[in-house]
């Protein structure tokens, strides 16, 4: 019996492990799919938590509702991979052999990276919004916060979902807004990019946004430490920003197993065909979702197209024909921009975000680079589709490849 083990529960794993389930013969396959935790978080849910839009039982379920019954779960950290044994060795002290490894093992933020950073001030006046523990944390906090100077501050990229970042401190001007004390507070948005996204274009209407909520922008700010006794970041070049409160998305890495596996790069990202989703140098693993070394956004929309293209990549493998699927780096986002309404980008590796209407040309109903209700409803929509429809592996309306069909250059 042939062996596919999947490394990582997450999105991007338990999307492989529906979609390839149904199409592998059971008499002839075995699927194994590892994870450390038993709990599935919407990540995405994350950012609304500090503003009481989501609660914490809205963004947690059992990892085991989403897993076929013929899988098999094994809940254990990975201790390394060893693809010339083509195997996998668990810190329980399971070791897994394999005929293909699909590696979804993502990534998390370490704010130990940079100095200062968890010193006193952790969770006390610095967070995070990228775990469950700090956007509960920071939730607390801005209930009672009467007002000061917020710097939300991107130590360096790649960091998941790119325009959270944005939807950050927009939703904070909505509510400070709510709470009567927006003229009290100072936002400014520190990055270490050029403008306030990766995109050119894209970042020129988002930079014309946070002017229009008297959000600061300050570009070209690369993080060396943090003050917390002074409250106050210090770039590499000796410049400082102040803060009160300071939001920090901190270095993002892949897994540790990846770098005790020597598979990795600096980073922890896997090096991984941006077109094919194979391993680099390794036939029979295939790589998905953040743990990509991909020029693609980390990001659950990619992760999604992903699947599609990994799909039909490892079905063209197990029957040694050459792989025909190509990744385009479609990239698909809604961005809450507050007071009901939000922006969608679409986007892939060769083309920006452009204008127009989307997903039907014409006529929508959500439009591309504006702000409308209509997204609004759409960012909304996500979580409901993210539970039923996205990570049980089902078709969504949306092709895998970017088509430029409503769009306007």
């Amino acid at each position: 019996m042939k062996k596919l083990v999947i490394l990582g529960a997450g999105t991007a794993g338990t999307m492989m492990l529906n979609k390839l389930e149904p199409v592998l013969d059971r008499d002839e396959w075995q699927i194994t799919i590892v994870d450390q935790f038993e709990t599935h978080y919407y990540q995405p849910g994350f950012l609304f938590i500090p503003f009481g839009i989501y609660n914490k039982k809205d963004v947690i379920k059992p990892k085991r509702d989403f897993f076929p019954t013929s899988a098999e779960v094994i809940f254990s950290a990975i201790d390394r991979i060893e693809p010339k044994e083509n195997k996998v060795s668990l810190q329980n002290g399971t070791v897994l052999s394999y005929d293909y490894l699909i590696i979804a093992t993502g990534s998390k933020i370490h704010p130990e990276e940079t100095e200062g950073m968890k010193e006193a001030g952790w969770h006390k006046n610095i967070f995070d919004f990228y775990t469950i523990e700090g956007a509960m944390a920071l939730s607390k906090f801005l209930k009672y916060w009467e007002g000061g100077k917020l710097v939300l501050n991107i130590v360096e990229m790649p960091i998941k979902c790119p325009v959270a970042p944005l939807e950050f401190v927009f939703l904070a001007d909505w509510w400070f807004t709510e709470q009567g004390i927006r003229d009290k507070v100072d936002i400014e948005f520190v990055t270490p990019l050029p403008g306030a996204f990766t995109k050119p274009k894209a970042s020129n209407v988002f930079g014309d946004f946070l002017d229009k909520k008297n959000i600061q922008l300050v570009p070209d700010f690369n993080i060396a430490r943090v003050d917390s006794e002074a409250n106050k970041i210090i770039s590499w070049d000796e410049k400082e920003v102040n803060y009160d409160l300071l939001v920090t998305i901190p270095t993002n890495m892949g897994d540790e197993a990846i770098a005790r596996s020597g598979l990795g790069d600096e980073l922890n990202f896997i090096p991984t065909d941006k077109e094919t989703l194979q391993a680099i140098g390794h036939d029979n693993i295939f790589v998905i979702g953040d743990a990509t070394n991909l020029p693609s956004s980390k990001a659950g929309s990619v992760a999604h197209f992903e699947a599609d293209i990994l799909l039909e990549n490892f079905l063209c493998a197990i029957e040694g024909r050459a792989l025909r699927a190509k990744f385009d780096g479609h990239a698909n986002c809604y961005i809450e921009s507050g007071f009901g309404k939000g922006i969608l980008i679409d986007f892939n590796y060769d083309t920006e975000p452009l204008p127009g209407k989307f997903p039907l040309p014409g006529v929508g109903p959500f439009s591309l680079l504006e702000e409308t209700k209509m997204n609004h409803y759409g960012k909304m929509l996500f979580r409901w589709m993210y539970w039923n429809l996205l990570i049980r592996g089902s078709e969504l309306p949306i092709e895998a490849q970017m088509t430029m069909a409503g769009k306007r250059r």
